[in-house]
């Protein structure tokens, strides 16, 4: 215990003494939320050093706030613990600097009650896990998450400019804030790869390179939470709502993973001996999120309005399938036969929890890994068309039910999570199935 803390003290030191030589002011404490926002507190420089050490206090239901921050009865982390405070103890990997900001970095944090007592429905301390588990069989997880979202009035939420233009190039260079957030995102380490407008009027599409481990998950976090910030500063709104519009493309998060071996660095997903270059490996995990990808859709569609992007004919999955290179499919296998070839995992809404995105896919694909069994046929031709194929869950009460229905599922996240998570879901439904909307009362106030 007493070599522990030594070492802890002597990273916080080093740290410390880092930011310092860095010119850096402030620091920011941030802690994702059960929906992928960061919740932060800022520390000053003179402070750091003794909130490093023993814990920056915070109130504990913050990981139980519904979408509009209500708390919610029965989460776990509310009532049952008196509303006490956690407490965020920094990861020092994820010190990073915040170049939209003068003389500020951010440091990604684990919040426990007290040490040893983790709060086990934290989204990271989920993914954490299931991370672990994949590191017993002998692999490491690498991942990206690739993000669409729209850039709005910041005033009205409407889109800057009209008409579908996917890739039009004049389209790419309309608004100055997407170099601006570009460049910032560079400067904040980011292995940017493209920038483009994507189908809808000001939707666009910013992706950066996969990273391994629970870095691959980080920077899907700070990546949704640095657009909205830094698009904010430059006097609009950025939103990665599922489906703004009825006539307009969704948002949608294709989540991309694969597993290597953690000591010949190599790419198990690939076998150039087997059909479509698919290892047992990879067909045993993509098999696993056919079989379990319906109990996890709550993570990967967490609001009412996820469902609306979710139909045939909209580059989004509506059934429970795979594929190589179909964008229609559920799973989409990607770069066959490269050492990059990987799963696509194209349910996620944008709005999902990055976190809670990689840990269901995880999940379902390590229960694929455990049960081994056969890989279900593809399609020959767009997956949406296979009227055979088990649907996927229409609404988020039907996705919450088939998380709870499912037990292999449940465990392999953590009850105290799922307890969490779909209590605060239902309260969330609640909330929406009481409210009015326009189009009811433009329905049937005059008819009726």
């Amino acid at each position: 215990m007493a070599q522990r803390k030594k070492s802890s003290s002597d990273r916080v030191a080093k740290t410390l003494a880092a930011l310092k030589r860095n010119g850096i002011e402030y620091i920011r404490f941030e802690v994702s939320d059960l929906h992928g926002t960061a919740r932060s507190k800022q520390v000053p420089i003179t402070r750091f050093e003794g909130y490093a050490r023993k814990g920056l206090n915070m109130y504990g239901g913050v990981i139980g706030l519904d979408t509009a921050s209500n708390v919610v009865p029965g989460s776990l982390y509310n009532e049952q613990v008196n509303y006490r405070d956690k407490y965020l103890f920094p990861d020092f990997a994820t010190l990073a600097p915040v170049p939209w900001l003068d003389n500020t970095a951010k440091l990604i944090c684990d919040p426990v009650w007290e040490p040893g007592a983790p709060l086990k429905a934290a989204p990271r301390y989920v993914v954490r896990q299931l991370l672990d588990k994949v590191d017993k069989l002998g692999f490491k997880a690498v991942m990206a998450h690739e993000y669409e979202f729209y850039v709005l009035d910041q005033e009205t939420y409407e889109p800057l400019f009209g008409g579908p233009h996917i890739f039009n190039n004049a389209r790419n260079e309309m608004i100055p804030v997407v170099r601006e957030l570009t460049d910032y995102l560079r400067a904040a380490g980011f292995d940017m790869m493209t920038v483009n407008v994507e189908y809808a009027p000001s939707q666009f599409e910013l992706v950066y390179g996969p990273a391994e481990g629970i870095a691959g998950a980080d920077t899907g976090f700070t990546f949704k939470n640095a657009v909205k910030e830094i698009v904010h500063h430059g006097g609009y709104h950025a939103t990665f709502m599922s489906k703004p519009w009825a006539d307009q493309a969704g948002c949608g998060s294709h989540y991309h993973v694969s597993l290597v071996d953690k000591r010949t660095r190599r790419n198990v997903f690939l076998d150039a001996s087997k059909r479509h270059s698919m290892s047992d490996t990879m067909r045993y995990f993509t098999q696993g999120l056919m079989d379990h990808g319906a109990a996890c859709m709550a993570l990967f569609a967490p609001t009412p309005n996820c469902y609306h992007r979710l139909k045939p004919h909209t580059f989004a999955p509506s059934n429970v399938s795979w594929a190589v290179e179909d964008r229609s499919a559920m799973v989409r296998i990607k770069s066959v036969g490269e050492p990059s070839m990987h799963v696509e995992n194209r349910v996620p809404s944008a709005l999902s929890n990055p976190y809670l995105r990689a840990a269901g896919t995880l999940a379902c694909g390590l229960l694929g890994l455990k049960e081994k069994r056969r890989l279900q046929r593809t399609t020959a031709g767009p997956s949406e068309e296979d009227t055979t194929l088990s649907p996927l869950p229409k609404t988020l009460d039907a996705a919450l039910d088939a998380l709870e229905a499912d037990k292999a599922v449940c465990k392999m996240l953590g009850e105290e999570f799922v307890t969490v998570f779909t209590t605060v879901k239902r309260y969330e439904l609640a909330r929406f199935r009481e409210h009015i909307s326009d189009w009811e009362r433009t329905e049937y106030l005059e008819i009726y």
